[in-house]
C-alpha cells in the first residue's frame, strides 16, 4: 500500500508544487507506484485474482492517462516515460 509520506514525495517530485495532486503526470506517477506494488504482491500471492482485476484496472486507467499525456503535451510525456522507466 502507498504510505502518505512516499504519495507526498511523487507529488513533490512530478507536480508543479506540493498541493499539485491532479496534473497528469502526478496521477501517472502515483498510478506507477502502485502497480509496481501490486506487482510484488503477486509473487508471493499468485491466486489473488480479486487482486489482479485491481491491477488491471489500474493498468488500463495509467495507459488513458498516458494517451491524454501524449495528445496535448509530448515533451513532458517523453521526459515522464524516461523519469518513470516505462517503454524499455
Amino acid at each position: 500500500m502507498l504510505t502518505k509520506e512516499r504519495k507526498a514525495e511523487l507529488v513533490k517530485t512530478y507536480g508543479k508544487n506540493e498541493k499539485d495532486t491532479g496534473s497528469t503526470q502526478v496521477q501517472i506517477a502515483i498510478l506507477t507506484e502502485e502497480i509496481n506494488l501490486l506487482n510484488v504482491h503477486f509473487e508471493k500471492h499468485i491466486h489473488d485474482f480479486h487482486s489482479k482485476r485491481g491491477l488491471m484496472c489500474k493498468i488500463g486507467q495509467r495507459r488513458a492517462l498516458l494517451d491524454y499525456l501524449k495528445r496535448t503535451d509530448l515533451k513532458a510525456y517523453e521526459e515522464l516515460i524516461k523519469k518513470l522507466g516505462l517503454r524499455r
